[in-house]
């Protein structure tokens, strides 16, 4: 829908409070949408804005900083009410850009009111939370909490301007109820990213789309014990002035799954100055290419070679939900693409790494050793380059010729021994492996079952490499010792054709890199890029059809893509991640936050 935007004079008669169990907490994809978006509101919304939180002293001693309550806000006068009655509440900043007021309450300090809290649910909104688990016991008090500092804050004492109360998912919603019940003059709108019963049931049911209008929630809720989260997810949705969520993909499920279709789309945009790099991305594509080429060498070298100036360095990464993140589909087509490229010959390699997060007991110690020889070898080289220089250089002045002398004899015998050991050492006949650690349940894991099964092992002959790294790359990481988007930088692609994701940043965070993506239209992104971009395949973002497509039909047309980017000349590459850094600047926060205004206009009007 369309309504109007909410002018900045608007927002200085009314106050923003977001409250999301990810303020301050970065725990999940919420904390992402929530922290990237700051600058566009604040812009707009300054110090009537606020955001509600959990806080958790190991989490909040690195992103929160307290204040005294010095300010006459609204907010400070309603945490001082708060503390008054002898809750623990924290005022202070969250140490992220823009610098935001944060308001965080200690759900365990509440917890000797829980089954109170669980007692009026149950009695005014008929929600059981009678045997939960330790998460929910946090998010009721959580949302005791919150409801406390909404009935304070309404209070024209406190202040008489204008309040929207935006939340974010289940595990912010359980006030809702209560501040419609008790008829407070406050807006609310209420986002799902993702239903809670959805989520489960996609990684259960391989027809899910097909099957929506026929699930019973009430009975799937109780099969996967999810009742309680169900219900409060309902209740917010169903209680809400507004209710909506990020894309049309996840709409078709709400009004399925909750029952209620949602007002308005809030699409998830992306911090586009983070990545900004003018007409530098081109040059930190080669500068990352580079590092990546140094871990490709320790982990395939020993075992043979294959050049490096035509290689191709592809990615997925994301939680490990084999089928929600469309694992199962990427390896089946990369064992087509293998097969694709051996058919014809070619002499293009792909390194694809398959990054997610899964308990392992530490790196294989063959790939740590391989790499600790890779780095004993470039010391060896140094020194022996050091060495020849100098030497060729006092020979060049007092040579009677032009003549360039055997190099071989600048060569001492203590570095050609050994370079030669070390040399020795470091080869083997066996194939490189195809997980970098020794996972904690190696047999049953999805990833390398069907890697096996499909024989992608990294024989010689095979076209595609694969590496699964089931840990997250970071600067700590003594595989690779870069940032996780110095990573995305350096590779050629990124592939997350996804059966679930109710958005998905993965492929978004390419594009604003300069990295061309695939997506799918079952993804909330892909749905949305489908309808932004014209021929997006030419603009780098491929977008695999699993709306109309079955599994196999899907990995064929992801194969193509594959195979059809492979014969890009490297001249084409570098257009396509023009193209693609280009378009990037459609999924801004400065262009996409209208969304959000929208929606706080929609509220508004349906207060009075």
């Amino acid at each position: 829908m369309e309504a109007k935007r909410f002018a900045k004079k608007d927002a200085s008669h009314t106050l923003l409070v977001e409250t999301a169990w990810e303020v301050c907490n970065p725990v999940g994809g919420i904390y992402t949408v929530i922290h990237s978006k700051l600058d566009a509101v604040l812009e707009k919304w300054g110090a009537n804005y606020c955001l509600l939180g959990p806080y958790f002293h190991d989490r909040a001693m690195s992103l929160f900083e307290p204040l005294e309550l010095h300010s006459n806000s609204p907010f400070a006068k309603t945490v001082k009410q708060l503390r008054k009655m002898g809750l623990e509440v924290h005022y202070g900043k969250w140490l992220v850009q823009g610098r935001p007021t944060v308001i965080l309450f200690n759900p365990f300090s509440l917890m000797n009111q829980l089954d109170f809290i669980k007692q009026d649910l149950w009695k005014y909104h008929n929600i059981p939370t009678g045997h939960c688990d330790d998460l929910l016991n946090q998010t009721l008090c959580f949302g005791q909490f919150v409801k406390l500092f909404f009935n304070i804050l309404a209070q024209k004492k406190i202040t008489t301007k204008k309040i929207i109360a935006h939340f974010h998912e289940w595990m912010a919603g359980s006030a809702i109820p209560s501040i419609r019940g008790g008829n407070l003059k406050i807006t609310t709108v209420f986002t799902t990213h993702a239903t809670i019963i959805g989520r489960y049931l996609a990684m259960n049911d391989s027809n899910f789309y097909k099957n929506l209008h026929l699930y019973d929630w009430e009975y799937e809720a109780r099969h996967f014990n999810i009742e309680a989260q169900t219900r409060i997810e309902r209740a917010a949705a169903h209680g809400a002035h507004v209710f909506s969520t990020v894309s049309e993909v996840t709409g078709r499920e709400c009004t399925h799954l909750i029952g209620r279709t949602p007002d308005i789309y809030l699409p998830n945009g992306i911090n586009i100055e983070r990545f900004e790099a003018l007409h530098e991305f081109q040059n930190l594509h080669k500068k990352y290419k580079d590092q990546i080429h140094r871990f490709t060498m320790s982990h395939f070298f020993q075992s043979y070679t294959f050049d490096l100036d035509k290689t191709l360095y592809f990615f997925t990464s994301g939680r490990y939900e084999y089928k929600n993140k469309g694992y199962d589909l990427t390896i089946e087509a990369l064992a087509k693409l293998n097969w694709k490229l051996q058919q014809i010959n070619s002499d293009i390699t792909i390194v694809m790494f398959i990054v997610t997060r899964k308990p392992f007991y530490s790196i294989n110690p063959e790939v740590f050793h391989s790499r600790a020889l890779m780095t004993e070898i470039r010391l060896t080289c140094d020194a022996i380059q050091k060495q020849v220089g100098e030497r060729l250089f006092r020979q060049a002045t007092k040579a009677e010729d032009n003549k360039l002398p055997s190099l071989d004899l600048f060569v001492d015998d203590y570095w050609r021994l050994r370079f030669r050991r070390t040399l020795q050492a470091w080869k083997s006949s066996k194939l490189p492996p195809i997980v970098t650690h020794n996972l904690v349940d190696d047999n049953k894991d999805e990833v390398l079952s069907f890697l096996r099964s499909s024989n992608l092992i990294n024989n010689q002959h095979d076209r595609v490499k694969v590496v699964y790294h089931p840990d997250f790359i970071s600067t700590s990481s003594p595989l690779f010792g870069m940032e996780y988007g110095q990573f995305v930088r350096g590779c050629h692609m990124g592939v997350f054709p996804s059966y679930y994701e109710p958005w998905g940043y993965t492929p978004l965070e390419c594009i604003a890199s300069g990295v061309p993506a695939v997506t799918s239209n079952l993804a909330g992104f892909g749905d949305f890029a489908s309808k932004k971009i014209r021929r997006p395949n030419e603009h780098g973002v491929y977008i695999i059809n699993r709306q109309e497509k079955d599994f196999y039909e899907a990995a064929n047309e992801l194969a193509d893509d594959l195979f059809q980017f492979t014969l890009l000349t490297r001249r084409e590459r570098i257009k396509q991640r023009n193209r693609v850094e280009n378009s990037s600047v459609s999924f801004g926060w400065k262009n996409l936050i209208r969304h959000y205004e929208q929606a706080y206009t929609l509220a508004l009007e349906r207060l009075k």
